[in-house]
Formats: structure tokens, C-alpha cells, sequence
């Protein structure tokens, strides 16, 4: 009898222990938002059953598994550990449901904020715009460029078709701001560029060397010069380096696209700037000013600039002179403006040349006629003796023939 109670007495205790066991007291059910690593128990069609150490088993649905990449989809196996997220605890029908692509978009969550302390370049596929800036996709996640750091449409002048445009192309971008849990990942293409040229602008300072001559293509027009890309870094042509006549502004000789040789002028490895000059491609028109040109001689110019003392006028091969306020139509005129404007191509005759100063001056008091050019000794006597015969009687020879030497010299 004693046997027995013996035995009943060891099964009680038995029970007691397998009873104790059943309750797992560190268990803690499946929370909605909260990450799980599963195991994949079975792949179907339409849907995936996993295991997460939850009192059942977790449903990957139809929807979850329509977003999943093609390639990925297929590399899943039964018995490979995946990470879920846990959409809904319990549904109306008591299933626990889970999403393996959202899981997954946890260890972009990481990558993405490991990106934003090493500053690296990434590229994310435009997927639609509005009127704040456009979306974009980097791996599974969905993130945003605001307009104010596209480089893209930089120089657009409609905006918004320029960032309808951009849907489906990839862009280098640098992540600038992360926030899971408000689900905010924020691009900037400008930053990425602005380092991406930094890159190359090194690169090409350590392959350039003053004196070079390279292509580039015209970038950007500012008030002090002409931004080129050589090589996929940018100098600078400042305005005083474009052309050997005066240029008030870079647009009124280049435009944004032009394809130009350029002079590699100087490099400044430690600020990374390069200085490149165009006019120096170009032959210097005083070089042999006094072979082609002489006082007297007809031209044509186009109008640089008008101040109030009169017109600067550049010849085609660049040589500027001044045509003076009062060298202007017949000399009466009280202001120039009303009549030559900046771009305006005029006829007009050498006062004086001076090569070795690089000065010319220009008048149309002489009349713009086409005439033969000839020497001012050939061509302005006349003028000056009847300028001369007005001034003094008819019978004084001596002094006629004075004006007349005077003249000639």
C-alpha cells in the first residue's frame, strides 16, 4: 500500500512539474508596429505561413507577397529565418498577420542611418512629384527630394514639368534626414552633386596643368564670369578672360550648353578652384592692329556698352574703341542713348590708333558712306582747309598752305 501512495505521490509531482512548465511567465504576445525575427513553415501561392514564437502561427498575405521582388520571392525557402513585422495581432478572423517586406525595411531603417553619419552617395528611382519636390524609392523604402535640393531641374523654367519628367530615372542623393518612426527619410540630390564635383574638381587639379587647353561645356552665367565643365568639374572664366574687347555680361557672347575650348589659366589645389580663361584662344587684335588697320579707314563695330560720354564699339576681331559723345552723327548730339543702343552694328571711320597704348578712337563725323579707304592725308585735307578757308580771309595764301601742312601731318 505503501508502494502505491509511493507511486501515486510521484505522479502528482510529475504533473505538477509538466503543468509548471506549460506557463512560459517571459512570454509576451505579438505587439502591432513591432519587429519579429520568423521562420518560413510554408510557402504557398497565395500566402506564407511563419513561425514567430507566438501562440500561433503568423500569415504573410497575398498583398505583401505582390509587393515582393521577383528575384527575392522565388530565393525563399521553408526553414529560412526572415524578419516580420506585425500588421495586426489578431484580424477580425483571429489570424496574426505579418509582412516580411515591411520587416525587411528594418534593416534599411539601419542602413539609411548609417548613411547619414558617412555622408556616402546613393541612388534612389524617382517614383511621382507634387508641388513640394519628388518621391523616390531606395530599396524597400519610400522617401522625398525637396525642389530646393534638386539639382535636376536647376535651370528648368517650368518646375513641374520638368520633375514629371524625372519619373523613372535614378539620381545620385545623399540622405539627409531619418526619422523611422515618423517613417521621414529625406534625399538631397544638390548635396551629392556639390561633393561629387568636389571629388572631381581633385581629381582634375591632379591631372590638369596650367597651359592646357580642354573642352568644356558652359554651366552657368553670372554678372562675374562663365561657370565651364571640364571633365565633369567646374571653373570659372572670369569676364575680364572672354574676349579681348570689353563684355558687360557673360550672356551677350556665351549661353548655357555652348561647347567651348578653354585655357586652363590657374589651379589652386588648396581651394580646389580653377581659373580658365577663354580670349586667350583667341588672337589678340592688336597683335597686328597697325598692319590692318589706319586713321581714316571705314568699319564696322558692334556697340559693347554706352555711357554718357559716348559708345564703346568692338570691331569683329575684338578690337574696342571709344566713339566719343561728340564724334557721334554730326557732333550735336546732347545724349547718346537715344541714339545707339548695346548690340547695335554701326558704320564708322578711325579718328586715331594707338597699338602700342591698345587705344582706338572712332568717329562718324567723316560720314559712314563707303568710300575707298585711304590715309588720313589722303582723306581729311579738304575738311580742314575749308575748314580753314572759312575761318581766314581768301587772300592770305601763307596761312591756307599752314592749315594744309597741318593737315598732312
Amino acid at each position: 500500500m505503501a508502494d502505491q501512495n509511493k507511486d501515486f505521490s510521484g505522479h502528482d509531482d510529475d504533473f505538477a512539474s509538466m503543468l509548471e512548465s506549460s506557463f512560459d511567465y517571459s512570454y509576451t504576445p505579438p505587439r502591432r508596429g513591432e519587429i519579429r525575427t520568423a521562420t518560413i513553415l510554408q510557402i504557398e501561392e497565395r500566402e506564407i505561413i511563419v513561425d514567430l514564437g507566438a501562440k500561433q502561427d503568423g500569415i504573410v498575405t497575398y498583398q505583401d507577397i505582390e509587393r515582393m521582388d521577383d528575384s527575392f520571392h522565388s530565393s525563399l525557402k521553408v526553414g529560412e529565418d526572415v524578419p516580420v513585422y506585425v500588421l495586426n495581432p489578431r484580424d477580425s478572423n483571429g489570424n496574426l498577420i505579418v509582412s516580411i517586406n515591411m520587416g525587411l525595411q528594418r534593416y534599411d531603417w539601419e542602413k539609411a542611418a548609417e548613411l547619414l553619419k558617412t555622408e556616402d552617395v546613393v541612388q534612389v528611382t524617382v517614383t511621382g512629384y507634387n508641388k513640394g519636390g519628388v518621391l523616390v524609392r531606395w530599396n524597400r523604402l519610400e522617401g522625398f527630394i525637396p525642389s530646393s535640393h534638386l539639382a535636376s531641374i536647376a535651370a528648368a523654367a517650368d518646375r513641374r514639368e520638368a520633375m514629371a519628367n524625372l519619373i523613372g530615372e535614378e539620381l545620385g542623393v545623399k540622405v539627409i534626414e531619418v526619422d523611422q518612426d515618423r517613417r521621414r527619410l529625406i534625399f538631397s540630390e544638390r548635396e551629392a552633386q556639390r561633393e561629387w564635383r568636389q571629388q572631381q574638381k581633385a581629381r582634375l587639379l591632379s591631372e590638369l596643368d596650367e597651359g592646357d587647353v580642354v573642352e568644356g561645356t558652359v554651366t552657368g552665367l553670372r554678372d562675374f564670369g562663365a561657370f565651364v565643365n571640364i571633365g565633369g568639374a567646374d571653373g570659372l572664366i572670369h569676364v575680364s578672360e572672354l574676349a579681348w574687347h570689353r563684355v558687360d555680361h557673360p550672356r551677350d557672347i556665351l549661353k548655357v550648353g555652348d561647347k567651348i575650348q578653354v585655357h586652363v589659366l590657374s589651379l589652386d589645389r588648396e581651394t580646389n578652384r580653377i581659373a580658365l580663361s577663354r580670349k586667350r584662344l583667341l588672337s589678340d587684335p592688336w597683335d597686328n592692329a597697325q598692319s590692318r588697320y589706319h586713321e581714316g579707314q571705314l568699319v564696322e563695330g558692334t556697340v559693347t556698352n554706352v555711357v554718357d560720354f559716348g559708345a564703346f564699339v568692338a570691331l569683329d576681331d575684338g578690337l574696342e574703341g571709344l566713339l566719343h559723345l561728340s564724334e557721334m552723327g554730326d557732333g550735336a548730339l546732347k545724349e547718346p542713348y537715344s541714339y545707339l543702343q548695346k548690340g547695335d552694328r554701326i558704320s564708322l571711320r578711325i579718328s586715331h590708333l594707338e597699338p602700342e597704348k591698345r587705344r582706338v578712337g572712332f568717329t562718324q563725323r567723316w560720314g559712314t558712306d563707303e568710300v575707298e579707304d585711304a590715309p588720313p592725308a589722303q582723306a581729311e585735307p579738304a575738311a580742314a582747309v575749308d575748314g580753314a578757308s572759312e575761318a581766314v580771309p581768301s587772300d592770305e595764301p601763307s596761312v591756307e598752305a599752314d592749315a594744309s601742312e597741318s593737315a598732312e601731318e
